[in-house]
């Protein structure tokens, strides 16, 4: 593969941003990365488009919240199946390669679905089966473009560089579903699935343009037996990766399922069509980036403020259940996806910085696998809820597991760690805080 040009002359990388001090895009200073991250913002918003214009043509086809479930669960099942594997390729093989690969697997997927759609022939079952290819790919495109941010900025940069991945991906929700609502209403959502599909020839561009010699050196993992095994045991000998990454799986099996609990109410308590949807995931997006550029300059990576987070997430969910008035949930929308993902990129940062760099790909596989993973399992539950007993029991159920689940795990981790939890009622002390369980006693001299 053809470095990008100029790389036979370009200088090999210094530490010149090494004592910078960091603002939110100081990452940007990194011409790699720049490349990287503007042909990302093409991509992501055609992938934004899909994402809607594939929920609400399952809508029509079917006017199953379930059948959105399942679409959603067929996507995200090969990475609970496979996702492991994906961290080994990542490991293993040259980062920027696999990367041409599997943007270009993407593309070809969102070119044959918007020509089915647009010639009439499409059913459900032909999205169900693409879904599930790009749930394929992305078991391998994920943990490679997530450790390659490590090689293009190194590991002073890397939060930051992770928070504006995430305020890139999430200010592309402020166009593409605005843009697919649109494009649904005046001529079809296949437009939407081709768009999609045209818009990874930005980022193949943005890696054919890169210096290899600018790259930070990957340590490549040999290829032998046990890597699965091997990275399992790593994660399972680190508290300080194991617990945040049990967190991430409840709440992406729980609490991740915006998809299946806005069509719900979009169309079924609040009477609106595409447009409305469209806003929704807008507003979301809204609150994505604003949460997202604020991790970037904040910096946090402690374990509980990850929690925290999740905490504050779950309750979003549950006010935003019993929102009487469209305007009043689009409004929640915004701060649900601010703490979402101040959660999201939180926990991200604090793994790969935890993570030795020979391990980084099959832990953040795993990190990966029960995020996205848990989806295949959560999503047809929430979605037979919300059928069921309808969107405001789906939507409130969904956010109180996770509450639970926060709580229970964090009172997990707190015992491990010798704490307990005081609650003290008093004027001017902390209502609640973790204190050691056997405090040292005092001792006096004479």
């Amino acid at each position: 593969m053809s470095s990008g040009p100029g790389a036979d002359s370009a200088p090999a990388p210094t530490d010149d941003h090494h004592d910078a001090p960091l603002t939110t895009f100081s990452s940007l200073a990194v011409r790699n990365y720049r490349m990287f991250f503007f042909g990302s913002s093409i991509s992501n918003i055609g992938t934004w488009m899909q994402r809607i214009a594939q929920d609400w043509l399952v809508h029509e086809l079917t006017g199953s919240a379930a059948a959105v479930g399942i679409t959603t669960a067929l996507q995200f099942l090969p990475m609970l199946m496979f996702g492991l594997y994906g961290g080994v390729l990542a490991d293993r093989f040259d980062k920027r390669r696999l990367l041409f690969v599997t943007q270009s697997s993407l593309g070809l997927t969102g070119l044959l679905l918007g020509a089915l759609t647009i010639t009439g022939h499409v059913n459900v079952y032909h999205v169900y089966a693409l879904a599930f290819v790009v749930g394929v790919v992305t078991v391998v495109d994920n943990p490679t473009r997530q450790t390659f941010v490590a090689d293009m900025v190194g590991p002073r940069l890397l939060p930051n560089a992770v928070s504006l991945n995430s305020a890139n991906f999430h200010s592309a929700r402020l166009i593409g579903p605005a843009v697919a609502g649109v494009l649904i209403t005046a001529v079809g959502g296949g437009w939407a699935f081709i768009v999609n599909g045209l818009s990874f020839a930005a980022p193949i561009v943005g890696l054919m343009m890169m210096r290899s010699s600018e790259l930070n050196p990957a340590v490549r993992a040999p290829r032998r037996k046990g890597q699965l095994r091997e990275g399992l045991r790593y994660v399972g000998a680190r508290p300080e990766l194991l617990w945040p990454i049990v967190l991430v799986g409840f709440i992406g099996t729980f609490g991740f399922n915006f998809p299946v609990w806005a069509i719900a109410f979009t169309d079924g308590v609040f009477d609106a069509g595409a447009g409305s949807y469209g806003l929704l995931n807008s507003l979301m997006g809204a609150g994505s980036v604003v949460g997202a550029l604020l991790a970037a300059r904040r910096g946090s990576r402690r374990m509980r403020f990850t929690f925290a987070a999740a905490a504050l997430f779950s309750a979003v969910l549950m006010l935003s259940s019993v929102a009487p008035f469209f305007w009043v949930y689009a409004a929640l929308m915004v701060p649900m996806g601010l703490v979402a993902m101040t959660f999201q990129v939180s926990s991200n940062a604090g793994i790969q910085l935890n993570t030795d760099p020979e391990m980084r790909g099959r832990v953040i596989s795993l990190y990966m696998m029960v995020f996205l993973g848990g989806t295949p399992i959560g999503a047809p539950v929430v979605g037979w809820v919300t059928d069921s007993f309808g969107p405001r029991v789906g939507m409130a159920s969904g956010g109180a597991i996770c509450l639970l689940g926060t709580m229970a795990l964090a009172l997990v981790l707190a015992r491990i760690g010798g704490l307990r939890l005081r609650i003290d009622l008093r004027a001017g002390r902390r209502a609640l805080a973790l204190v050691p369980r056997d405090p040292q006693p005092v001792t006096t001299t004479a």
